[in-house]
């Protein structure tokens, strides 16, 4: 009779090997995995990889009841379509999956009541921290979170000084366009953007006229946040200023318009004229006629730092007040040709 030999058990990795494997002591393996301590970011996705190479799988449940910790965090936006929020989100995880914390998504649609009803359902499933974003920068109320509870706001800010957030440099951003046309040799420039009573046009618009100065034509002018709108502003500015030769603009959208303008009036972009956006939504930037040249927001940094932020104060190192990330000026066929 043949004996059937029984393979041998492995033993499960531990996170002193996690730790071995990472080069780190066995307690910031452990504070890396478990999202706590002032860790570098670059620590714990090292950690992060070694226990995914090993096959380390923290215990989450006995983990939670003995920290008194949920592992999961909220976010909260207003941002139906996911333009801004799902980079913000993506950045988040990339800091919070570090330790394996997840992150449940709830659009409040602009609804008072559903966010209120969202911000309950949250703390009812103890969650460690709550990042809340949005589609606009006006600064928003803080939300009815229980001091215990750490907020960080994204890309719209909070009202209450006191609070954490995160917006970006829009200012800058539309500087570094006018910059940018200005380094090009053009000295003609028009602004084209959206609604007058919104944040996000006013900072932009003004940091735009301040840069151009004199090389200014008129007014800015103010439209929807749409390509129709683009269309109609090339139409109107070529009529009131033929000479343009230069169109910064307060959004993808508009800029694709003004493209699309410029070229059906029979002006080449970027020879005759340059055009730059902002935002940098792919989406729209890179299906342009030429590509655009635009101010990328940056917003998956922006979750990253979000999910550093909220990290820090679940381990009780709260940072108060308002950071400013930057933006990027990318530049393509719209200014530069090809």
């Amino acid at each position: 009779m043949t004996e059937t030999s029984v393979p041998a058990v492995s033993t499960p990795p531990r996170i002193v090997d996690v730790a071995a494997l990472a080069g780190v002591s066995p307690g910031t393996a452990s504070k890396a995995l478990n999202g706590t301590g002032q860790l570098r970011a670059e620590t714990r996705e090292r950690v992060r990889r070694a226990a995914e190479q090993l096959g380390f799988t923290p215990d989450s449940l006995g983990r939670g009841l003995s920290s008194g910790r949920s592992y999961t965090v909220g976010l909260i936006t207003t941002d139906s379509f996911g333009r801004f929020s799902i980079p913000v989100m993506l950045g988040a995880e990339n800091t919070l999956g570090a330790g394996e914390m997840v992150v449940l998504l709830c659009d409040s649609r602009d609804d008072p009541l559903r966010e209120q009803h969202y911000l309950r359902t949250l703390l009812a499933r103890r969650v460690d921290g709550i990042i809340v974003t949005g589609r606009r920068t006006e600064p928003r109320p803080p939300v009815a979170a229980p001091g215990h509870v750490p907020v960080v706001y994204a890309f719209t800010p909070s009202q209450d000084p006191a609070d954490t957030s995160l917006v970006v440099d829009q200012a800058g951003g539309a500087a570094a366009a006018v910059r940018h046309v200005l380094d090009l040799g053009r000295r003609r420039v028009a602004h084209v953007t959206g609604p007058a009573d919104h944040h996000a046009t006013a900072v932009r618009r003004e940091a735009a006229a301040a840069e151009a100065g004199e090389h200014l034509l008129g007014e800015p002018l103010h439209g929807d946040w749409s390509e129709r709108w683009g269309r109609l502003a090339a139409e109107l500015l070529l009529r009131r200023h033929p000479d343009v030769d230069a169109i910064t603009c307060g959004s993808d959208q508009i800029a694709r318009g003004v493209c699309d303008g410029l070229r059906d009036a029979g002006r080449r972009v970027p020879e005759d004229v340059a055009v730059v956006g902002f935002d940098d939504w792919d989406v729209i930037a890179l299906a342009s006629r030429p590509p655009l040249t635009t101010v990328a927001l940056g917003l998956e940094a922006m979750g990253r730092r979000a999910g550093e932020l909220l990290l820090d104060a679940v381990a009780g190192n709260r940072v108060a007040g308002t950071t400013t990330m930057p933006t990027r000026l990318v530049v393509r066929a719209s200014t530069v040709g090809v």
